[in-house]
């Protein structure tokens, strides 16, 4: 019976029977009055469940139950050779399972060295790029991961760059004010004015190495067909390519490849930062080796990266 006439019934026939009954008990006593109060409560139980049904229609045709966020790429404390490897055997068998139409799946490139934006093109062509991956090299500094989305190659790359050196300069800006505020006097102030002012001389070197385009990115997520992902597995900038097939929406994964300075284990991050100075850090614009690090996370939307940690690739985990 739907609700609506469920509610119909209870007003034309339930309720007057149930009034008429309540009559007939009112003038019977202590006893009557139990019965009488037993029935009003019962009645509107009745009620409240007819009300919830309602406006409780069930479940909407579409509706998605919770998922999880698939981890594509290398944790912190593995091994990077065997993350090498194994992606390569996962790629190996994917495109041995193509028969009929092959069905493009995301995958996580890793490149062998930094890059600049027009250097991506050579790399990524043939296959749609969906986001970069870029970081200044500064040495023994830690510097954000930035996401950049990136359609259109090298322009998306060069003005999301700008986007980024523009954040970073205000942090810069924000930094130095914080500064300006404490006393040089104080101990305690004195060493979080020097912090303040690193910071702001880290970010400051950031945002002029993106504002040049500088040779910051290194891996790029893609869609393709398995057999188009190998063909961008044997080109020389390419370090390893690690298909996703299930990963099918982005909003719900996290990529984690390995910067080009790591070798043999991905490590925990450096905690070296620059002395206290008013010249910036000189502009990055190419790869400078450095000690194997996992840098925060950090995008130009202000979307951070999450740091890798010593859990499994592509954990599930439920989303938070």
């Amino acid at each position: 019976m739907r609700p609506q006439r469920i509610l119909s019934h209870l007003d034309q026939v339930i309720v007057p029977r149930l009034a008429r009954g309540f009559a007939r008990l009112r003038g019977s006593g202590r006893q009557g009055k139990i019965l009488t109060a037993a029935g009003l409560a019962a009645t509107a139980a009745v009620l409240v469940v007819a009300v919830l049904a309602t406006h409780n229609p069930g479940p909407q045709k579409g509706a998605e139950a919770p998922g999880g966020t698939v981890h594509v790429g290398v944790a912190q404390g593995q091994s990077i050779p065997g993350y090498v490897n194994s992606s390569r055997q996962e790629l190996k068998a994917l495109v041995g399972k193509e028969n009929g139409t092959p069905t493009e799946v995301y995958a996580l490139i890793s490149l062998r060295a930094y890059l600049a934006p027009d250097r991506l093109t050579p790399v990524l062509g043939g296959v749609a790029v969906a986001e970069v991956y870029a970081r200044v090299p500064l040495p023994q500094v830690q510097t954000q991961i930035v996401r950049i989305p990136a359609y259109k190659i090298p322009d998306d790359v060069a003005s999301g760059m700008r986007q980024v050196a523009a954040r970073k300069e205000a942090e810069a800006d924000e930094m130095r004010q914080l500064a300006a505020k404490l006393s040089e006097v104080n101990a305690a102030e004195g060493k979080l004015r020097s912090t303040y002012l690193d910071e702001a001389t880290v970010a400051l070197s950031e945002a002029m190495a993106y504002r040049s385009a500088c040779t910051c990115v290194y891996a790029a997520v893609v869609r393709a067909t398995p057999a188009v992902l190998e063909q961008m597995a044997a080109r020389p900038e390419v370090r390893a390519v690690d298909p996703a097939p299930e990963v099918l929406r982005l909003d719900q994964a996290v990529f984690l490849a390995p910067l080009p300075e790591q070798q043999d284990t991905v490590l925990p991050t450096p905690t070296a930062v620059p002395s206290p100075t008013a010249t910036p850090l000189p502009t990055v614009t190419s790869p400078t080796p450095g000690p194997t690090a996992d840098p925060p996370g950090g995008s130009p939307s202000a979307v951070p990266v999450p740091t890798p940690s010593p859990s499994a690739t592509r954990s599930i985990e439920p989303l938070r």
